[in-house]
C-alpha cells in the first residue's frame, strides 16, 4: 500500500531540507498510533466476528488473522501479568488496539514489536487461501516498509530490522552501518552473532547500556569465530577479542600488499571495542557502581557494525 505523500508532508520535507535527522524516543503520538493500527487491519486482518446460527459461521471459524490476534494478545498479557488489555469481553484485536492507544511508550513499542514479529515470521507464509479468509490487503514486506516510514514521518528514533526493533541515533548511520551489519549477519553462519548483535539493540532500546555494550563486543566475537570456522582457522573457544583479531591478521584475511596501510586498523580493531567493553562493563564494578551514559553504547554498537561490516566484506572478497 506504501505511504501517500500529501501536500502538507512534501511542504514538511521541504522546510526540512538539509537539515540534521533528529529522532526522539519517548513520544508516540496518537496519530501514529492510530496509523499502526491501520497498518494491522492491512497485514493481518481484522477479527471476524463468530457468528452463531446453531453453527459457527465457516469464515470466522477458519481465519488465521483470528488465531494470530489471540496469539498477540495472550502472549502479551501474559508478559504483563493481566488477564486482559482493554475492556474485558471485547476481542484479542479490540483490546490489542485499546492497549496500544492507552499504553505508555514502552509498552506501546513492545505490543508493535510483537505484532510485526507476527507480520514478519508467520503472516508472509500464509497461503493465498488463508490471506483471503483474513482479509489481508497489505503484504508483510509493505507493512515493514510502511511501519519504518511512518517511524521517520513523526521523527521516532526506531526501525524494524532484522525481526526487531532497532534504536536508531543517525539514519546516516543506521542505513550505512548498522542496516548492512544486519543484513550481512542474516546469513546462517552468522547466527549466533546476528542474535548477540541483534540483543545489544534490545538493551540499548531499553536502556541497559552496559548489556548492550557486552553484547556488542560478543557480536564482534562471534562474527570473527564464524569467519575462522568457514576457513577451518583454529582457535580457543576462550580466545579474547585480541587473539581473536590476531588470527584474522595472521591468515591474511586482509591481504598481505594491503596489511601497512592498515597497520592503524589492527590497533584500531584492537583497542577500540574491547576498550570500550572493559572499561564499563566487563568486569567488577567495585563498591562504586559505574553509570554507562547512552552516547557511549551508541559509540560501542556503531563500532561493532562496522567492524562487522568491514570484517564480513572482507571475508566474502577473499572467497571470490
Amino acid at each position: 500500500m506504501g505511504v501517500f505523500e500529501t501536500f502538507s508532508k512534501r511542504q514538511k520535507k521541504r522546510e526540512k531540507a538539509g537539515q540534521l535527522d533528529v529522532y526522539q524516543y519517548d513520544t508516540l503520538s496518537d496519530k501514529f498510533r492510530r496509523q499502526v493500527i491501520h497498518i494491522w487491519l492491512g497485514a493481518i486482518g481484522p477479527y471476524i466476528e463468530p457468528e452463531y446460527n446453531g453453527l459457527l459461521s465457516s469464515l470466522s471459524r477458519q481465519s488465521p488473522s483470528n488465531q494470530l490476534w489471540y496469539l498477540i494478545f495472550d502472549t502479551l498479557r501474559r508478559e504483563e501479568g493481566v488477564f486482559d488489555l482493554g475492556q474485558r469481553g471485547e476481542s484479542p484485536f479490540v483490546q490489542c488496539q485499546q492497549y496500544l492507544l492507552a499504553a505508555d511508550t514502552r509498552s506501546a513499542l513492545d505490543i508493535i514489536e510483537l505484532s510485526f514479529k507476527v507480520i514478519d515470521r508467520r503472516v508472509r507464509y500464509l497461503s493465498p487461501d488463508q490471506l483471503w479468509n483474513s482479509k489481508v490487503t497489505q503484504s508483510a514486506d509493505d507493512a515493514i516498509l510502511e511501519l519504518n516510514a511512518r517511524f521517520q514521518e513523526h521523527s521516532i528514533g526506531y526501525q524494524f530490522e532484522g525481526g526487531e526493533l532497532i534504536k536508531v541515533g543517525s539514519q546516516y548511520i543506521h542505513s550505512s552501518v548498522v542496516k548492512p551489519a544486519l543484513t550481512l549477519l542474516h546469513d546462517k553462519s552468522f547466527r549466533g552473532a546476528e542474535s548477540e548483535f541483534l540483543s545489544a539493540h534490545e538493551h540499548y532500546r531499553k536502556g541497559r547500556y552496559k548489556e548492550a555494550i557486552v553484547d556488542a563486543l560478543k557480536a564482534f566475537e562471534s562474527t570473527i569465530k564464524a569467519i575462522c570456522d568457514a576457513r577451518k582457522w583454529h582457535y580457543s573457544p576462550s580466545d579474547s577479542a585480541k587473539e581473536l583479531i590476531k588470527i584474522i591478521f595472521d591468515e591474511q584475511l586482509i591481504p598481505p600488499m594491503l596489511q601497512t596501510q592498515f597497520a592503524g586498523l589492527r590497533s584500531l580493531l584492537e583497542s577500540g571495542l574491547p576498550t570500550v567493553r572493559n572499561k564499563t562493563s566487563g568486569h567488577g564494578q567495585g563498591s562504586i557502581p559505574v553509570d554507562v551514559p547512552e552516547y557511549f553504547a551508541a559509540y560501542a554498537l556503531h563500532l561493532a557494525a562496522s567492524n562487522i561490516v568491514f570484517l564480513v566484506e572482507a571475508h566474502k572478497a577473499k572467497s571470490k
